[in-house]
């Protein structure tokens, strides 16, 4: 067996693992399961709202696609739902620092305690980013969506707003 087949089957068991225990041990709020039974790298997850945030209420699906190389290397997160959060990119993709790569940040934004650690299971990147959405005032610093950013800064009202308009059409739009 080649080295690549070796972490792709080490990949696939430890994902195996982890979605068994994300269904038999749900966390509140979130749901996951494959995109197609075929594939172990490729989840759709959905995240509810948490309570008493600008979320509250919404259902936001996402997709995990990870690499061959997981758990060495981190999974992408997209956002299928439209969201607006400045660690969000417009396109959907999620920028927080646990969804990158382990090495040093280039702009000195990050030290590499704070990337990806192959201890990080499916469950706290999806907890991390629960808590993404639960901030009332979220960090513009180094922003994915540079509008929603500039938005916080200047009109955190109007943020917070559009946030919450959001979230009532994601809640909608899983029940159509």
């Amino acid at each position: 067996m080649s080295k690549a087949q070796s972490s792709s089957t080490q990949s696939n068991i430890i994902l195996k693992r982890q979605l068994m225990e994300l269904q038999k041990r749900p966390v509140e709020g979130i749901s996951a399961g494959l995109v197609d039974d075929d594939n172990i790298l490729e989840w759709e997850v959905m995240l509810i709202g948490p309570p008493d945030t600008l979320y509250e209420g919404g259902f936001f699906k996402a997709r995990l696609s990870f690499p061959t190389e997981f758990p060495l290397l981190p999974p992408k997160m997209k956002f299928i739902t439209p969201m607006w959060h400045p660690n969000i990119y417009p396109d959907g993709g999620v920028c927080i620092s646990i969804l990158h790569e382990p090495k040093d940040d280039e702009y000195g934004y990050e030290s590499a305690s704070e990337r990806w650690l192959p201890v990080h299971t499916v469950e706290s990147i999806l907890l991390s980013v629960i808590s993404l959405l639960s901030s009332d005032n979220p960090d513009t610093g180094s922003p994915a969506n540079v509008e929603a950013a500039v938005q916080v800064r200047n009109d955190l009202a109007g943020y917070r707003k559009k946030v919450r308009r959001l979230a009532r059409q994601s809640a909608e739009a899983a029940w159509d």
